[in-house]
């Protein structure tokens, strides 16, 4: 008996998050109904378990475009870091690169269109151009947003983050560039990149926590967490909560996609 309790091995320690709690929230894509309902499942998780020190809070990006609330989430999110309940993070999603790149280059409207900036203009109250071509309809609707956007919604989308730290985790968008330190990262693969990234095993420096790629499950592997569960499509929006006793799940469940 006593040389098979000697020889049991102890299971690894979850990564730390350096004593603090952290919720992790995937790509909203302007469903604000599942924030909504995600935020009460948390608020419920804090108040079941409360941490010694104020949470944190992190959006992983891709708050706008398909769904129908682009303007209420980034609301709620500007809501949440007035109050006191959560210390309240924002990494910047390609998508809101997009809408950035929008109010630089009217042009580009056409193709923001195609990957839902429609849908943003309307949460905005802007009209989208009946046709999808025409250049001089997208400077117009340019000049619309720029003036109807209010300045502290500007302010949230120009200041956001590429990379957030906690402890042994590192926060971004999409992923990171495999053999490339995290101090090294460009701009473009922390918004952009899937292939490369899903494919390594890792270890990428810290274990990589992420949104930017839909996936009908939560990913989780020793070096990366995808949280990415097609909100607008699914009706699921995922968080994660991380703290020192290891990782957990936390969903919200609607209908399965809007209008």
């Amino acid at each position: 008996m006593f040389s098979r309790l000697f020889g049991k091995k102890t299971p690894p320690a979850p990564p730390s998050t350096g004593g603090r709690r952290v919720y992790a929230v995937g790509d909203i894509h302007g469903r604000h109904d599942l924030l909504e309902a995600l935020l009460r499942e948390i608020a419920r998780d804090v108040s079941a378990e409360p941490p010694q020190a104020r949470p944190i809070l992190i959006f992983l990006g891709d708050y706008v475009d398909r769904g129908p609330g682009s303007h209420q989430v980034v609301e709620t999110i500007l809501a949440l870091r007035r109050g006191p309940a959560f210390e309240v993070r924002a990494l910047k999603g390609n998508h809101e690169e997009a809408l950035l790149r929008f109010l630089d280059e009217p042009g580009f409207g056409s193709t923001w269109a195609e990957h839902g900036g429609n849908a943003t203009l309307a949460s905005y109250g802007v009209q989208p151009p009946a046709t999808r071509t025409d250049p001089e309809a997208w400077a117009v609707a340019r000049e619309a947003f720029a003036a109807t956007l209010p300045g502290a919604h500007k302010a949230f989308y120009d200041e956001l983050d590429l990379i957030t730290e906690v402890g042994d985790y590192a926060f971004v968008h999409a992923g990171v560039r495999p053999g490339v330190a995290l101090a090294h990262q460009t701009e473009r693969d922390l918004l952009w990149i899937r292939g490369e990234f899903l494919q390594a095993s890792g270890p990428f420096g810290k274990v990589i926590v992420h949104g930017h790629t839909p996936m009908e499950e939560p990913q989780m592997t020793s070096h990366r967490l995808g949280l990415d569960t097609g909100a607008y499509a699914t009706g699921v929006l995922t968080a994660a909560r991380l703290d020192e006793s290891g990782q957990k799940i936390i969903q919200a469940r609607v209908s399965r996609a809007v209008a």
